[in-house]
């Protein structure tokens, strides 16, 4: 444990793209490094990738471990768990950070078994002690109704996966130098045993909540379904797209797809309606980064209010169809749509 040092992120890139959670992790690796006097480095794998490395370094990173490879063209856990695993022997990071993305989360486990080291899954908040150069990642436990800090003490690297959208990534610095390494990957095609036969793209979404510039949320305070639909309604007259509590899941009112928080969706739209909605931090740590919270309650005291921008108490039953007239009003005045961010 003595000779690792470094803070590291996993660089994701799906056809030469980087993950936005990787440029949001180069910013929070950037506050961890720098406590810890260290350099932050990017792991970058892939086919024809080395052209994205001067946008991890603009990203905050003072140097790129980059493995480019044809085998590496598309993500297989083998020939990726293989590549970080041989960096990971030979440079000896302390601390290395991967999106909670469905390849970041099965290379991490991947990686840290093969290191017999600890992985905290889903992180929701990091920070570290200078002193003890410990990683403190924070998450929801226990369904959302604490947060738990977990330590890796004995073993490195401090490994952890983080959500989507919980961090920011910094102002890219055009310009900004740093250090390439280049290394192999020490492994041919014919050696791996899975094939990537083809990939199949699911285009049929048609909820994208993480992408929402303003989300009207609603949660179990509407009373009923036919209460949860004035969330459509207002949603509708905003030019919104509609969020929901895991409890409104739950209970039928809406699907999954819907959902915000630990166990549904992150989001940070420019605009977050949350109406009847407690405030849960399973729910919170989802929508808490939304750039303005208003939030409706009929209870003064409900945890939602911590977080709002603004806070209206009262009955959300009376409150929404006031609000759904004042929009309409608003919307046919101007002859058409209204932006609202």
């Amino acid at each position: 444990m003595e000779g690792n040092r470094g803070v590291w992120v996993f660089i994701e890139q799906i056809d030469n793209q980087i993950a936005a959670v990787s440029l949001e992790l180069l910013g929070a690796g950037r506050k961890l490094a720098d406590k810890l006097e260290v350099p932050l480095s990017g792991v970058l794998l892939g086919d024809g990738v080395k052209n994205l490395c001067t946008k991890v370094i603009e990203y905050g990173a003072d140097e790129v471990y980059v493995i480019d490879d044809p085998v590496l063209k598309d993500y297989r856990t083998e020939t990726y768990m293989r590549g970080v695993y041989n960096l990971c022997q030979m440079y000896k990071p302390e601390i290395f950070l991967y999106g909670a993305t469905p390849n970041g989360k099965d290379l991490a486990s991947a990686v840290a078994t093969d290191l017999a080291t600890g992985l905290t899954a889903d992180t929701t908040m990091l920070d570290v002690d200078p002193e003890s150069r410990l990683l403190e990642a924070s998450r929801p436990a226990f369904g959302g109704n604490i947060m738990a800090t977990i330590l890796c003490k004995k073993h490195r690297p401090q490994m952890a996966t983080v959500r989507p959208k919980v961090m920011k990534a910094l102002t890219p610095e055009s310009g900004r130098s740093g250090k390439i390494i280049e290394e192999k990957i020490g492994i041919k095609e014919e050696d791996v045993r899975t094939k990537v036969l083809k990939i199949v793209r699911d285009v049929d979404k048609k909820v994208n909540l993480a992408e929402a510039h303003v989300i009207v949320a609603g949660g179990k305070g509407l009373g009923d379904e036919k209460g949860f639909g004035l969330i459509h309604e207002l949603a509708n007259e905003l030019g919104a797209t509609v969020g929901a509590s895991r409890d409104v899941v739950e209970a039928g009112w809406i699907g999954h797809e819907y959902q915000v928080g630990q166990t549904g969706e992150t989001v940070t739209p420019k605009l977050y309606f949350a109406i009847g909605i407690s405030g849960a931090i399973q729910h919170v740590v989802g929508m808490k980064n939304s750039d303005m919270i208003i939030a409706i309650n009929k209870d003064p005291n409900a945890p939602i209010f911590d977080v709002a921008t603004y806070s209206i108490v009262g009955d959300a039953l009376e409150i929404l169809p006031k609000l759904i007239e004042q929009f309409r009003d608003a919307r046919k005045e101007k002859g058409g749509e209204v932006s609202y961010v």
